[in-house]
């Protein structure tokens, strides 16, 4: 009976192990990258074998800088950029110098092979001929915003006491059980 008692307390506190291994030179690190321009905010995602140290967008410009650091010579990347941000023609440069990496478009995204040779820091400007395609800007509301971070903070904070309830319901249950057993036991002697 203490056996169960223990193996029950046991699997309360498990923690699974985590394992790695080293990564390779296809392996691809995903990086989402939050735009938020006029009102609207567009993800754009970048999978790649290299790390994305920091990046902006000029909506002016109609551009998209990327900051990049590689300890690899080959470099490949796949960004997917949604039709409504940045459409039309699109220019390329890699460290101030023009390249031409693969681009495959739908009516929602446009999907580019960045392929390239280079260790150390790297600069990629993608730039295009239009931007917000089919969207209007956006004004926004202080008032709104203001409810919107009020909003956002209870949220979090319901959220945080919801894991507590749940660690708190948990134990509740396992002193439950634990109890039964101790009384079981107690009723066959």
């Amino acid at each position: 009976m203490k056996s169960i008692t223990l193996i029950l307390v046991l699997l309360f506190f498990v923690i699974t192990p985590v394992s790695g291994q080293l990564l390779s030179d296809a392996t691809g690190l995903i990086n989402r990258l939050d735009v938020q321009t006029s009102g609207h905010t567009f993800e754009i995602k970048l999978t790649s074998n290299f790390d994305l140290t920091n990046y902006s967008f000029d909506e002016d410009q109609k551009q998209i800088i990327l900051y990049l650091d590689s300890r690899l010579e080959n470099n490949l990347g796949e960004i997917i950029i949604p039709q409504n941000l940045l459409s039309g023609d699109f220019t390329f440069y890699l460290n101030d110098q023009e390249f031409f990496p693969k681009i495959q478009s739908n009516e929602k995204i446009h999907f580019i092979t960045l392929n390239f040779t280079g260790s150390g820091t790297n600069v990629i400007t993608i730039s295009s001929t239009e931007y917000l395609n089919g969207l209007q800007e956006i004004i926004p509301d202080d008032n709104l915003q203001l409810t919107s971070e009020i909003t956002s903070e209870i949220t979090s904070e319901i959220t945080s006491n919801d894991y507590f309830v749940w660690f708190l319901m948990g134990g509740i249950l396992i002193i439950i059980v634990v109890s039964v057993m101790i009384k079981l036991k107690k009723n066959k002697n």
